[in-house]
């Protein structure tokens, strides 16, 4: 059940971060819509298939679509009246980022590959809606920008969940603090614009120094 609330909050938020990215491109409101589907159930859906879950979960449970529509029209409503303070499509994309990397973890934990497996699906599951939604709003994707931290936020709270999981923390602390590792650093990296070092190689030819 906390899997599935979890799964459920990450697509909502995702959506609405979807959803502002499309509305600042000016898109109509099946362009919206779009951009806040594949943004919420993009790196769900890659997951899925690269573990081989079938159906993919939001065929098996078109609850998700309607959480979609739902959280779409709300944030057109909202924004339709109020103008979202300047960083919330990046506060609400941190708050999706944190839900769907642990509930990522969490499904590929039953699959039992391992927990390096675990931590790759639950970055995937992340970071994947956020590329997707950069890629289609004909954005530079944000783990591709220089030093930007988001995948590694990703990567080290799926981390701190699996290890705290492999040591018999409960399940609901293992969830919440894998959650709050990955949310933590990456509103961190947003509020005091932390970013990862930037490798530099020399342009001159035979001088590998750097």
């Amino acid at each position: 059940m906390l899997i599935y609330v979890v799964d459920l909050l990450g697509v909502a938020v995702f959506a609405a971060t979807g959803a502002l990215a499309a509305g600042r491109k000016s898109l109509d409101f099946l362009g919206v819509l779009v951009i806040a589907a594949v943004t919420a159930i993009g790196g769900g859906t890659i997951r899925d298939l690269l573990l081989d879950r079938h159906p993919v979960f939001w065929i098996a449970d078109p609850t998700y679509l309607v959480v979609i529509l739902a959280a779409t029209a709300m944030t057109l409503f909202y924004v339709r009246f109020y103008r979202p303070p300047e960083k919330a499509l990046l506060v609400a994309d941190a708050l999706g980022l944190a839900l769907f990397t642990i509930s990522g973890a969490r499904i590929a934990e039953d699959f039992h590959l391992g927990g390096i497996i675990e931590v790759f699906m639950g970055t995937v599951t992340g970071a994947a809606g956020g590329v997707l939604r950069d890629v289609l709003s004909a954005d530079i994707p944000i783990i591709l920008r220089s030093g930007e931290i988001y995948a590694t936020a990703a990567l080290a709270g799926a981390v701190v969940y699996v290890l705290l999981q492999r040591i018999g923390v409960d399940s609901t602390v293992s969830v919440l603090a894998g959650m709050g590792v990955t949310a933590g650093l990456r509103l961190a990296a947003i509020r005091w614009g932390l970013t990862l070092p930037v490798v530099r190689l020399s342009d001159r030819k035979g001088d590998l120094s750097g």
